[in-house]
């Protein structure tokens, strides 16, 4: 259960790293590239919850292909900041992936074991393509080995909030990506 908001500690933030414009500049970009690799096939968009939802909206209105959305829910960091690396499905797609061009959206990659069993686990359901987009990699806290299709922006090692992600469920809806002092 989320608590009311005016209980949570507040955190300094940081100088704004990345606009919305930018942001939206690269889905834009991003979004061209799909379309132009989807060659008017349809595409299912699994956004990972709940990061991913700003990214997502931005990025499947750039697609010119058709577009199927689904959301599948992880947990690898409960209200921690660092990823415990043991991850749980809490809400399933609905959709099945079974002969389907796939996109996995995330927010973010860090140690990479969360997208590494999305990725583990939509594989093994058959999809025609498998691909990984991301809004941010962080690859100085890499701890899985997995190839990203399309990249938003690479960031440095801070905790970033703003643009869906969050730190204990604030912050989520900064139109910018900014990071915790």
């Amino acid at each position: 259960m989320v608590e009311n908001a005016d209980d949570h500690k507040a955190y300094k933030l940081g100088e704004i790293l990345i606009t919305e414009d930018e942001i939206k500049r690269r889905a834009a970009g991003i979004g061209d590239e799909i379309s132009r690799s989807l060659d008017g096939e349809p595409v299912l968009i699994v956004g990972i919850l709940k990061g991913a939802v700003m990214w997502m909206s931005d990025l499947i209105k750039q697609i010119t292909a058709p577009v199927i959305i689904d959301f599948i829910a992880v947990s690898s960091y409960g209200a921690a900041v660092e990823s415990s690396g043991v991850v749980r499905i809490i809400k399933d797609l609905d959709i099945v992936v079974s002969g389907l061009n796939v996109i996995i959206v995330e927010d973010i990659i860090d140690s990479g074991v969360t997208l590494n069993y999305v990725t583990e686990i939509l594989q093994a359901r058959g999809p025609k393509s498998l691909k990984i987009c991301v809004l941010l990699d962080k690859p100085a806290r890499r701890k899985a080995d997995i190839e990203i299709d399309y990249v938003g922006f690479t960031i440095d090692d801070l905790f970033v909030v703003g643009y869906g992600l969050d730190v204990d469920q604030r912050y989520r809806n900064l139109p910018y990506i900014t990071y915790i002092k």
